[in-house]
């Protein structure tokens, strides 16, 4: 009924115009006294004629509608030919339609390609980068003091802060480097926590690291990212006490701490895009984007993840490792 009656109102100057017609003739017959007949019976076949011309031109109106409906959600460039115009007005509004795809497609097209130089430039920074650091480590493992395990602790976040930028930049790629196998849960789980291991030592924090006994079929250097963002949170925010990881039946990996916790008002906005709440505006550090990027992988890596928290009663974070089933490549 829609489409119908905005067809009438698009018609009604027509049938508007009939009318009059229709009326001058009326009155110029009756002036003339000539007989009804002769004005009841053109009058009624110009009716069924014009009845008939109005609903061929409906039909017609209808299926290229319908016809046009279809086509909203396919994207611009992939558009196929529009209906043929009917009227000159359809014409220019179809040229006007194929200049602007044209200027998208230039549009995206350089968008592409700066995007792709911006990732090829991140790709080798990245790893030049690592030259540097890498040559930092083996200086600092000579050592064994307070200030050594200082500064391996914020070479640590440098390497962590690289790989923010990487993830960051590929989540938009359409080319995905994901390679699912199945491995150790465990084996896993201490790499990660290997890498912390100085920084729970120099803060006095306890690790309760549980066996989970668990095999996962997933991408082991993302995973190992996005475990290694949440165990860099939780140690971010716990000055006392300690960090748990356990398994919850049957397939719940979790990450407890005792730190300050999150606000009741921040915690439904914790993985939006640059969003850091209170505790984030206390630490310059905070970028809004570390959980994120966790939501963001954990979403590639088909895991589920939800974070628990009140404030001064610490955080869980809960990676639903069982939520797909995925096989391995």
């Amino acid at each position: 009924m829609g489409f119908f009656r905005r067809y009438l109102r698009s018609r009604l100057p027509v049938l508007a115009l009939f009318f009059l017609f229709a009326g001058v003739f009326a009155a110029v017959f009756w002036l003339v006294r000539m007989p009804a007949r002769a004005v009841y019976y053109p009058a009624l076949i110009c009716a069924v004629l014009g009845a008939a011309a109005l609903a061929a031109d409906f039909y017609a109106q209808r299926q290229k509608h319908l016809a046009l409906t279809r086509l909203r959600g396919v994207p611009a460039a992939e558009l196929p030919e529009l209906p043929e115009p009917a009227a000159p007005a359809e014409a220019d509004l179809q040229e006007l339609v194929a200049a602007l795809r044209r200027e998208n497609a230039e549009i995206m097209a350089g968008a592409e390609e700066r995007y792709r130089d911006t990732v090829d430039y991140y790709t080798v920074w990245a790893h030049q980068i690592k030259t540097p650091i890498t040559s930092m480590r083996l200086t600092l493992e000579r050592g064994d003091t307070p200030e050594t395990r200082k500064l391996t602790g914020d070479l640590r976040d440098i390497e962590r802060y690289v790989g923010m930028v990487m993830a960051y930049l590929r989540l938009e790629s359409e080319q995905s480097d994901y390679v699912f196998r199945e491995y150790e849960l465990d084996g896993i789980l201490r790499e990660c926590v290997a890498g912390y291991a100085s920084e729970f030592i120099d803060r006095g924090l306890s690790l309760d690291l549980q066996k989970t006994g668990m095999r996962v079929v997933t991408d082991e250097k993302w995973l190992s990212f996005v475990l290694g963002q949440i165990l860099s949170n939780a140690l971010k925010y716990t000055p006392r006490g300690g960090v748990s990881i356990y398994l919850e039946p049957p397939g719940t990996l979790c990450v407890k701490d005792t730190g300050i916790g999150i606000g009741k008002a921040d915690l439904p906005r914790v993985f939006e895009k640059g969003y850091t709440g209170l505790n984030g505006r206390r630490d310059a550090r905070s970028s809004g984007l570390g959980l994120y990027l966790v939501k963001r992988v954990s979403g590639r890596l088909g895991v589920g993840v939800s974070v628990a928290s009140a404030p001064g009663e610490g955080t869980t974070v809960r990676l639903d490792l069982a939520q797909y089933e995925l096989r391995a490549e």
